[in-house]
This record gives structure tokens, C-alpha cells and sequence, in this order.
């Protein structure tokens, strides 16, 4: 029986891994009373595949949908037989995060206090199936802009992609596939651009994408042109990857970005004049670069307990 179940629990993993890159292949073993020879279909013959392909099939899910009891992630429970908050709790008690520092979950449960699940969050309004955001690292940051309420900007492989919960719509808006350079010259883009690029960090605002690459690369193109406008490299070191990106405008109203790299630098361009203004450098990389009100902060991470706060127009720092 506990071989039966755990082939059926394979098959469940296999269907919502498939559905929602819930868990890798060696991840789960889930030990569940099912009804016996279930794998054995799935795994014999064209009525087997035909389930599966059935199961498997790209669906959206409404919010009327949720509401009468349709899985958000439109994943079949009634199908798999394992129930949903079943699989979740083996999950949740098997599965283990990344830590730079062991334990360091469990001590933070001890110290913060504990969230109350008494009122909802969010409401759940449309999921659909037809777009993938990929992620090549998983500590990559900022791969996923959200513009407004409807729109959201996100890498696809190699593809900076944009979706409108309105009308449904995916549109291809930088292909980092090929070769990428600039339409336009200005002082200090690079005319040949770029090849190969892999993204690291994106930033969507001002009707602007600016993308940054693991070398330093840093390509810029209007939401609604046809063509590059620029192509930099911020730095030449070994250690260049662009860890953040902020577009945002100054106190005389001009627009700039400021990007971050894990050479330990912070560089603030001018969009006007695509000119570097401001080099920032510090005995880390900042992790993150949030600019409000002509401020700029900067955010260090280190481990759950000591964080590190920065600002450019005092050049202090803040744990």
C-alpha cells in the first residue's frame, strides 16, 4: 500500500509541478491513502497520456470560477486523489528554503511577532496559465515589475515581456536573444551594443525598461518604441553583476537611474544626456536602491539581524 500511495503522490507531484513549479522531483514523498493502480494509468498506454495531457492542459481561472470552488492554480484535486491542504502540509513540513544562515527561519519566529490569518490579504481576481516568468537564479532580484494594477512587466527566458490583465494580451517588449544595440547615438552608449546579454535585474517606470546584465551591461528602451535607445556598461570589473536598478526623476525634474553592482558601486545617470552624474562607493554592494522625494536609499543585507541603511545626500550609513 505505502508503494501504491507513494506512486500516486509521484503522479500528484508531476501534475502540479507541471501546473505551478511546485516541487522539484526530489522533493516530495508523500505517504497517502489513494485509490490503488492510479500510476499505473497514468503510466500505460494512450488512455494514460490522454489523462495526463487532460490534467496537464493550460487553463485560466476566474474569480467567479474561485468562487464556486475551482482551484486558483487550476490544478484538478478531485483527479490526483490527494487533497489539496493534504499535499500542501507535507510540503510545508518537507520542503526547505535556501538559508545562508541554518535556523535563521525559525529563530526570526521567535523573535518577530506572528502575523494573525484572520482577514484576507488580497482577493483573488484571474490567474492565467499562458504566461511564465523564468528566472535564472534564485537570487536574482526584480525580474517582475508591476506598473499599475493591470500591468506587469516580467523576463520570460530571454525576453522582457509585458502583460495587461485587461485585455488579456502578452507582448514581446526586449528580446535579449540575439544581438541588442542602440538606434540612437548618444555620448557613452556603446553604438555596437550587445550580445549574449543575461539578465540580472529590470526596472519599468517613466514609460522607460532599463535591464541590467551579470557583466555590467545596462540596455534602455522606451515601453512603447520599436527600438534600443542605449546600451552601457557601468563597470569592467570581474565582479560586475547589476544587483538593482531605479528610475526615477531628481529634484530639478530630470529623469535619471541609479544602478547598483556588486563591485561595490553605486552610479547615477542622467537620462537626458545619458551621462554618468554621481559615483557612489562603498565597502559592499547594495542590495537594493529605493529614491523618493530627490533621496536615495540604499539597503544592505547581510543576514536577518543586521541591516544597513544608506542615504547619498549625507553618504551615511544606518544599521
Amino acid at each position: 500500500m505505502a508503494a501504491s500511495a507513494r506512486d500516486s503522490a509521484d503522479a500528484a507531484e508531476r501534475v502540479v509541478d507541471d501546473h505551478d513549479g511546485w516541487a522539484s522531483d526530489a522533493e516530495m514523498d508523500v505517504e497517502m491513502d489513494v485509490v490503488e493502480g492510479d500510476a499505473d494509468r497514468r503510466d500505460g498506454g494512450a488512455d494514460g497520456d490522454d489523462e495526463y495531457l487532460l490534467l496537464t492542459r493550460i487553463r485560466d481561472t476566474s474569480a467567479a470560477e474561485a468562487r464556486a470552488g475551482k482551484d486558483i492554480q487550476g490544478i484538478p484535486w478531485e483527479r490526483i486523489h490527494i487533497a489539496r491542504q493534504d499535499y500542501r502540509k507535507a510540503r510545508l513540513e518537507q520542503y526547505k528554503n535556501y538559508e545562508n544562515f541554518p535556523q535563521s527561519g525559525e529563530l526570526m519566529d521567535k523573535l518577530c511577532k506572528q502575523v494573525e490569518k484572520s482577514s484576507k490579504y488580497y482577493e483573488f481576481q484571474h490567474n492565467t496559465r499562458s504566461v511564465k516568468p523564468s528566472i535564472l537564479h534564485f537570487q536574482l532580484r526584480n525580474l517582475l515589475w508591476a506598473t499599475s494594477k493591470h500591468d506587469v512587466y516580467f523576463m520570460s527566458n530571454s525576453t522582457v515581456s509585458h502583460w495587461s490583465s485587461l485585455s488579456h494580451k502578452l507582448s514581446e517588449v526586449l528580446d535579449f536573444s540575439g544581438h541588442v544595440a542602440p538606434a540612437e547615438k548618444y555620448p557613452g552608449s556603446l553604438l555596437e551594443g550587445f550580445s549574449g546579454v543575461q539578465v540580472s535585474t529590470l526596472a519599468v517606470n517613466e514609460g522607460l525598461v532599463v535591464a541590467g546584465g551579470f557583466q555590467g551591461e545596462l540596455i534602455g528602451k522606451d515601453v512603447e518604441g520599436c527600438s534600443v535607445k542605449f546600451c552601457m556598461r557601468t563597470t569592467l570589473s570581474d565582479n560586475a553583476i547589476t544587483n538593482a536598478i531605479d528610475i526615477h526623476r531628481s529634484i530639478s525634474g530630470s529623469l535619471h537611474i541609479t544602478v547598483s553592482n556588486n563591485d561595490c558601486g553605486v552610479r547615477e545617470y542622467d537620462m537626458e544626456r545619458y551621462q554618468l552624474v554621481n559615483h557612489y562607493r562603498y565597502n559592499w554592494p547594495v542590495n537594493v536602491i529605493s529614491t523618493t522625494l530627490g533621496f536615495t536609499l540604499l539597503f544592505w543585507f547581510f543576514h536577518p539581524y543586521l541591516t544597513f541603511i544608506g542615504c547619498f545626500h549625507n553618504n551615511s550609513t544606518h544599521p
